[in-house]
């Protein structure tokens, strides 16, 4: 009988071991879903921006010196001055962003900006055996640029336009004879010279805070030569003497950019 009772004991365990599996199965698997997934805004490079920043720059340049005549006539062999230091910069443009263009999504724009500079270096007036202290104070530019998204956060580009640039007044101190080092009555006025600049840099958005990007640009840029006079000290009045001077500015500069219209409803397609 003891036999008889464990034999029934365990058919009866498996029977429900069997019926719980049964009713398992027959049941639907419960299906768990991901949450989505957090998708940080695309940029949207169409629409208007302001910007600032600083950089740092140089200038070069090559002189000649003529006697003014007339007939006006050459004086001295082409002779060399250059400067840097530092810039700040202000900026503001719009850009449009084109739907892909085969495999590229391309970015074209205008700007205009400002540089307040302290550029500066030494000039020597060959003709006068002299040395003056010349500074670029301020330079102005407009123009385009365009550009491929690399990412739909990041812009690589090429700029050029239109600039005018303006070096301060220059006066002069004798390098030879006597008194060593002393004013020797002659200086050359404050002159704009206007030209044209060609550039290369990238764009990034900022995730961390809607609307800003970050820009850092190089330029380069030629300025037409121009003819500037030697002049009085106490009259201000040209004494007969005169350089030609032609000039190319080097700078990078580094701005934060804001947007108007960061975040809208472009799709990118890469």
């Amino acid at each position: 009988m003891k036999k008889l009772a464990l034999a029934l004991a365990a058919t009866a365990a498996f029977a429900g071991q069997m019926g719980t599996q049964a009713i398992a199965a027959d049941m639907p698997a419960r299906v768990t879903k991901a949450p989505p997934p957090i998708v940080a805004p695309v940029a949207n490079w169409t629409g208007c921006y302001v910007g600032g920043g600083g950089g740092y720059g140089l200038f070069h340049q090559e002189n000649r010196d003529f006697v003014d005549g007339p007939p006006r006539f050459q004086l001295t062999d082409t002779y060399t001055a250059s400067g840097q230091g530092w810039f700040g910069t202000v900026q503001g443009g719009c850009d449009y962003q084109f739907g892909g263009i085969g495999p590229w999504q391309i970015v074209v724009g205008a700007f205009a900006d400002y540089d307040f500079a302290d550029i500066s270096g030494q000039r020597v007036a060959a003709s006068l055996v002299s040395v003056g202290n010349e500074k670029l104070t301020d330079t102005w530019a407009v123009g385009g640029r365009i550009g491929v998204l690399i990412t739909p956060q990041l812009l690589t580009y090429l700029s050029g336009g239109y600039t005018e640039s303006k070096f301060g007044r220059t006066n002069y101190t004798n390098l030879l004879g006597a008194p060593f080092g002393q004013p020797v009555g002659i200086f050359q006025g404050a002159t704009t010279y206007n030209g044209w600049f060609i550039g290369s840099g990238y764009e990034y958005a900022l995730n961390f805070l809607p609307g800003l990007f970050w820009k850092t640009e190089y330029r380069a840029s030629h300025l037409d030569r121009q003819t500037v006079a030697y002049r009085d000290v106490l009259t201000g009045l040209p004494i007969g003497l005169s350089s030609d001077q032609e000039k190319w500015v080097h700078t990078v500069r580094s701005e934060l950019v804001w947007r108007f219209n960061w975040g809208g409803p472009v799709v990118a397609k890469y």
